[in-house]
């Protein structure tokens, strides 16, 4: 197993595609945290398939725009696991509209976990990951194809790939990568709820379907791998040739 006892927190970690990486990196070997905002019945369900996997975990909650609940997170994963090797900022969150037709409200809530509550984990991250550890950022391929609408989420996103292109060179001396993988349209609770058409989003993609999870969960096995330790602040485009 390229994993074996890889202590790994992913945020969002009850969700489609978090829920999914955090199963594979199971079956690598790793000691997963699951992280949750508010589902916490999700999250004890993965908790409990990886364990029946013969795999280790645990799930946690936390209010990733707050600094002191990021700091929480890393702190009981220590207090569990001992050490943390892997980050994978996965949560996120959207909001459709218009430009003209946004509020400062949503633009807060949008930013604050996408931009602010990577930027805060990718902190603690920072200070406290091994030498030679892994950190993944969650993008979408909307930051190379934008669509009218998608303004909040295509900006709080490009952010997250900036900072983690920085945070590359800063960590660079301790062997740590950071990378993003960016998913095209994937079947998620977050696609089935907007008003995209399945059929027009997965004609994006020469495959002519949409992504699954797992797809988005196979870039991440390999990018924090031991396979994967020449590169770094880069941008996997994990879309099915969508951009």
């Amino acid at each position: 197993m390229t994993l074996a006892n890889k202590v790994t927190i992913v945020t969002g970690g009850s969700g489609g595609i978090g829920s999914a990486i955090g199963k594979r990196l199971a079956e690598e070997g790793a000691k997963v945290v699951v992280h949750y905002g508010g589902h916490a019945d999700s999250a004890n369900e993965v908790v409990s398939k990886i364990k029946d996997g013969g795999g280790e975990a645990i799930a946690i909650q936390a209010n990733l725009s707050h600094s002191e609940e990021v700091i929480k997170l890393f702190d009981q994963s220590q207090q569990q696991f001992g050490t943390i090797d892997i980050v994978v900022n996965n949560a996120g969150t959207g909001a459709g509209g218009l430009v003209a037709e946004t509020d400062e409200a949503a633009f807060d809530k949008v930013f604050g976990l996408n931009a602010k509550g990577t930027f805060l984990c990718m902190k603690e991250a920072a200070r406290r990951l091994n030498d030679n550890g892994r950190i993944v950022k969650i993008s979408s391929g909307l930051v190379v194809r934008p669509m009218a609408g998608f303004s909040l989420y295509c900006g709080s996103k490009a952010a997250v790939e900036m900072m983690g292109k920085v945070l590359s060179i800063e960590l660079g001396d301790h062997g740590i990568t950071v990378n993003t993988v960016s998913p095209g349209p994937t079947e998620t609770e977050m696609f089935a709820n907007s008003d995209d058409d399945p059929q027009a989003a997965a004609a994006l993609s020469p495959f002519n379907r949409l992504g699954k999870p797992e797809d988005i969960a196979d870039v991440v096995a390999f990018v924090v791998s031991d396979k994967c330790r020449w590169i770094t602040g880069h941008t996997f485009q994990a879309g099915g040739g969508y951009v």
